[in-house]
This record gives C-alpha cells, structure tokens and sequence, in this order.
C-alpha cells in the first residue's frame, strides 16, 4: 500500500488518494530543508492497509514525490534527517521504527543536499546556510 501511494507521484495526487482511501488525515508538520526538499508530516485517522497512522511524504521543490515512510508515532524532524545523514549536523535523537517505505524515480540521496558546495539556484549575497545544511533565503 505504501508503494501505491508513492507511485502518485505527486503530492496534490498522493494526498486525494489518502483522503479516498483512508478517509480524513491531519498535516502535522511541513518541513523544508534547503531549496529542494521537503517533509510532510500527516496522521490517518483510519490507516486501511498500511502498518502505521503516521506518513512523512518527502518532496523535491515541485512537490514530486521522492519517498513515503510509514511509522507507528510522530517522527521528529532531527531524528529523520540524522537517521538519513548520521554524519550531519542534526541532533542524534531515534527515529520511530519505519513500518514501510518506498521509493520514486525522483528520489536520490537527501544528504547530497547539506553539504557545504550544495547546488542553489539563490545567489551566494541572498542566501545563508540553515541549521543542518542546505540553503535559505535571507529574508532582509
């Protein structure tokens, strides 16, 4: 189940599934890391089929589905970034066990963000580095 959810492929289409299928959800949390990724954090009220109520959708900046993990409990945002890059700047806390997971075509190592010479579309004068890695904006 897990992977058909994934295999929307985006996120307006992966939440209208959820919504079908398992009928109301909470967003819990939406958090960015650099310019390119995203989590979005949601609780099923009615998890049919799935191992967890819990779902983080990880999106690259166009909302394209990049993975879905299912867990049991709420996730905190420095535990799944240093469960993804235990060698990053994120504060070693665990991460609930992952019930599922899949994968897209758009997915590819999340750490490759958070380095120091990471790509940007912001230039170096509009932009600072964020707590763990990746760019932000300076908003002046």
């Amino acid at each position: 189940m897990i992977e058909a959810l994934a295999s929307r492929m985006t996120l307006g289409d992966l939440l209208e599934t959820v919504r079908a299928v398992h009928g109301a959800y909470q967003l819990v949390a939406h958090w960015k890391q650099g310019e390119f990724h995203h989590d979005v954090v949601i609780r099923l009220e009615a998890p049919r089929g799935l191992p967890g109520p819990v779902l983080v959708v990880s999106t690259n900046c166009n909302g394209g589905v990049k993975e879905v993990l299912c867990l049991q409990t709420l996730p905190e945002r420095d535990a799944l970034w240093h469960a993804r890059c235990p060698e990053g700047e994120f504060e070693p806390l665990a991460l609930p066990a992952v019930l599922g997971r899949a994968r897209t075509s758009h997915w590819f190592d999340p750490c490759e963000l958070l380095t120091p010479d990471a790509r940007s579309e912001l230039r170096p004068e509009h932009r600072r580095r964020q707590r763990g890695g990746g760019w932000e904006p300076i908003h002046e």
